[in-house]
């Protein structure tokens, strides 16, 4: 049933705060959850699993469902044969709100140049609910922090929001409790469950794709809470504009206050995280050269990230070696493999640009209409956009504080330039030669 694999996941989320990547990929990746009835969860353990599990993390995984519950909750480790009780039921999955993980806090977050907009805009949703940004939409991949940035609203206005009352939800969780309701005929208690409420962070709005009837109690919801003056915080994958299968209403909506985006942390801020990481897990043995090997190699998520040292420190613990650059690359190569060559920032690209046309790098981005300025402008934009990686929003920002638009515009004329061979042909494709990543 829907509620008891979105309890699941709640549960699965919540062990992963509790023990290390090594654990959790060794021990409790293969279990699976059974049934649920009132304080009481039934967990699945291959046969060979079964008895360690037991023994060795039942008190984690109590720990976790509590917390995953909102209530004292026992776990039953349980082997394959293992069937449900007849009178089992989804009370545990129908308990009520997801609780808010204490860990995720503004103080815990790691601020950098790809994140900076989003975290001043929830620090200053969770000081003035409903007063500054409203709705608050939060988009980025998986892994960069949007649900830690959800959950650090809740705890900040719990602990200082005067009574406000909050509450997190996934969007799996509310389609569940939906669907629930109508199975019950209780809807009409659901529907106050949420639009009685000061805060709402809802969380995976990519989840609402294809849903119709969740999609239209969703908007209800939505209007209800956003007419009484109520504050909505939501994060997806994605930012509004590209969830086609979502209500284009509900797009509307959610483009109606505040879009900001997390991206992937930059490498200053990769080594920050894997510092509070290592002290955080009391690992003293690894070196700031074994952290860069490892920032450098995992760029993609904070998950991924922090995943990557504790194997790399898993795998010099067994092997009885200190942790080095070297054992490092040679732990992260299968999953991590090294680029034939990293990608330029578009700070290195103005630069270069900068040096080949005898400009400072600030009078490449100035707002200066002079003719060898402008294509001196455009060829850096061009370049941005072949070689970083970079989205159109971030080059224009990065470039002078310019619109998306005018970054699309420069590289088309470019482009132009290129296929004719036209004058100063020849100096864009040294310079891409030059800084020498191709994407």
């Amino acid at each position: 049933p829907d509620e008891l694999e979105s309890l699941w996941e709640r549960l699965r989320t919540e062990l992963r705060d509790e023990v290390s990547e090594v654990t959790f990929h060794a021990w409790l990746a293969p279990l699976e959850v059974a049934g649920a009835e009132e304080g009481r969860i039934y967990i699945r353990a291959p046969g060979h699993l079964r008895r360690w599990v037991d023994e060795h993390l039942g008190a984690t995984l109590r720990t976790a469902a509590g917390r995953a519950t909102g209530r004292p909750t026992d776990v039953e480790v349980v082997d394959s044969s293992w069937r449900r009780p007849a009178e089992c039921g989804h009370a545990i999955a129908e308990s009520g709100p997801e609780p808010l993980n204490p860990k995720y806090t503004f103080g815990q977050f790691v601020i950098g140049t790809g994140n900076h907009m989003a975290h001043a805009a929830a620090l200053k949703v969770a000081e003035m609910p409903s007063q500054a940004y409203n709705p608050l939409f939060i988009h980025g991949r998986p892994g960069v922090g949007k649900t830690h940035l959800l959950q650090a609203i809740g705890n900040y206005v719990q602990l200082h929001g005067l009574g406000l009352a909050v509450r997190y939800a996934t969007v799996e969780a509310f389609t569940s409790g939906f669907l629930r309701a109508i199975r019950d005929r209780s809807t009409a208690g659901f529907k106050d469950s949420f639009r009685t409420i000061d805060v709402l962070l809802v969380d995976d709005a990519q989840f609402l794709a294809g849903k119709e009837r969740t999609m239209e109690e969703f908007f209800h919801t939505f209007d209800a809470l956003y007419e009484s003056g109520k504050q909505l915080v939501i994060s997806s994958d994605r930012p509004p504009w590209e969830l086609p299968d979502v209500e284009a209403r509900l797009r509307e909506r959610f483009q109606a206050g505040l879009v900001a985006e997390l991206e992937a942390p930059d490498l200053p801020v990769r080594m920050v995280i894997l510092r509070a990481r290592a002290r955080h897990d009391a690992i003293t043995r690894v070196d700031d050269a074994t952290l860069d090997t490892i920032a450098r190699r995992v760029t993609s998520s904070v998950r991924a990230l922090e995943g990557a040292l504790i194997r790399v420190v898993a795998y010099a613990s067994l092997r009885g070696a200190e942790p080095t650059p070297e054992l490092a690359r040679h732990v992260l190569e299968r999953l991590y493999p090294e680029p034939e060559s990293a990608r330029p920032t578009v700070d290195e690209v103005v630069s270069e640009v900068g040096r080949e046309f005898g400009l400072e790098p600030s009078v490449v981005v100035a707002h200066d209409r002079r003719r060898p300025h402008v294509w001196a402008r455009q060829v850096a934009m061009y370049l941005a956009r072949e070689l970083t990686g970079e989205s159109l929003p971030t080059i224009g920002e990065r470039i002078g504080g310019r619109r998306h638009s005018t970054v699309l515009t420069a590289h088309r004329r470019v482009e132009g330039v290129l296929e004719g061979r036209g004058e100063g042909a020849h100096v864009v494709l040294s310079l891409r030669e030059r800084l020498g990543r191709p994407s």
